[in-house]
Parts: structure tokens; sequence; C-alpha cells
């Protein structure tokens, strides 16, 4: 068995601070980038794409909706032509700060309430795939497990990439429990590295999944990090990047 680790990084701004970039990037093999919508400004940027490459850890985009002020966590009324737009924007501008810091964009995730949106399929998730098939038909994307966007860019032509996540609990129809209810977020390392393990075997609603994320921005997210890293091993199971080598 393998799986891949991930974790949203480079979530600053300016002098502002969310995440232990440092510390979770000795733990994970992907890091999902911010891109400057949701968080992230260009020293940012380039600060966690060279702390990555310096690493070995495989370097993906992070679109959000143009939300700075709520972190991307609010869904925007935004025509199709638009989220194509601002998807693009924000690869391109990755891409750049990552060849910059001597390594590349490998993969797409979308943040926050574009991931849950383009979960349900429809125009922004229609809006995403369009966006990578435009900016490098090569790249994966990442979504929930079972969802209507790894199916959309299956039909894309794309690599689609199942997600699961070990530090959020999921509602009845397997899309990701509203943050604002309780219970959403799992907070116990020991119950999400025991949550980890579960869906790198497969026992998950939607079956198998090639990923799972760690939300660094969960309280004691690199204590969390670690000890779903060490169960995971423990259990048998190879921590490696789905995209493939650093660099």
């Amino acid at each position: 068995m393998r799986v891949d680790l991930n974790a949203d990084l480079g979530e600053g701004f300016g002098r502002w601070s969310l995440t232990d970039d440092e510390a979770l990037l000795d733990v994970v093999t992907s890091a999902n980038t911010a891109c400057g919508f949701h968080a992230g400004d260009p020293a940012t940027m380039l600060a966690t794409c060279a702390a990555a490459a310096h690493r070995g850890v495989v370097v993906g985009a992070h679109p959000a909706y143009r939300d700075l002020a709520g972190f991307g966590r609010r869904r925007l009324d935004a025509t199709r032509a638009e989220l194509v737009g601002d998807v693009l924007y924000q690869l391109g501008a990755l891409a750049g700060v990552a060849r910059a810091s001597g390594t590349a964009v490998r993969y797409v995730k979308p943040h926050g309430a574009l991931y849950n949106a383009a979960a349900e399929g429809g125009e922004h998730g229609e809006a995403v795939v369009e966006a990578v098939l435009r900016f490098d038909p090569s790249l994966p994307v990442v979504g929930l497990a079972g969802s209507a966007f790894l199916d959309l860019a299956r039909s894309a032509g794309l690599r689609a990439v199942a997600e699961g996540f070990p530090d959020r609990a999921l509602a009845p129809d397997g899309t990701l429990l509203d943050r604002r209810l309780p219970g959403a977020v799992v907070t116990d390392p020991e119950e999400v590295a025991a949550r980890a393990v579960a869906l790198a075997r497969g026992q998950t609603r939607a079956g198998p999944v090639e990923s799972v994320c760690v939300h660094g921005d969960s309280p004691g997210a690199v204590a969390t990090a670690r000890a779903v890293r060490a169960a995971l091993e423990a259990a048998g199971v190879e921590v490696v990047a789905f995209a493939g080598a650093a660099g």
C-alpha cells in the first residue's frame, strides 16, 4: 500500500503567518501552496516553494475564490469565464515562483469553498477543469473521493486523484461537514491517525484514496501530521507523493 500525505501550506500574508510550514514540510510529501487569492503573498509563495524544493516535497497549486478577507471559505457567485480566468491567474503566478525556486507545479487542488463547489460538479467544477486543461493538461487534479469533480476531470482526460480527510467529518451525502457544525473537525491526533490508516486501506464510503490531507490550520497540526505519518508507516503504508519526485 502507498499513499500521499498533503497539507495546505503558504497560507500566510505579509507579516501574518497561519501555519508552521517549515515543520509540516518535514512530514508531508505534497504541499498545496496558496496562490494569493485566499492567502499567500508573493514573498510567502516564494519562501514556501523554496522550502519545499529544498526538502524534495512536491508543490501543488491551491487556487481559491478571490476571497482574501474570508480565507476562501465563502462561495462566490462568479461566472464560469471569471472563474477560469481566476484559476489560470493563480496557476501562472505559482508556476513562475516555483520555477524560480528550482521546482515546478505538479498538481492542482482547489481550496476551501471552491473545493466544495467543485466537488458538486456543475459550472464551477467545470471551470476548474477547463483552467487546468488550458494551462497544462498533464497536471493531475485532486478532489474529494467519490465526487462529481473527479468524474468531470476524468471525462476531460485529466488524471483525477481521490483524496480523503482524516481530520474532517463527512455529511450523510459524503461531502465535508460544514466547519461551523459540532464535530466537523477532528482534533485528537490518535483518532486522526487511525482514520488516516483506514483511508489508506480503502475503508471509506468512496473506496481507496491516493492522498490524505492534514489541515495545517487545525489545532496541533504539526503533532497531528507526525502522528498520521507514523501510524501510516507502522501499518506498512508507504508514504510517497502521487505526483512523483520534486524538482
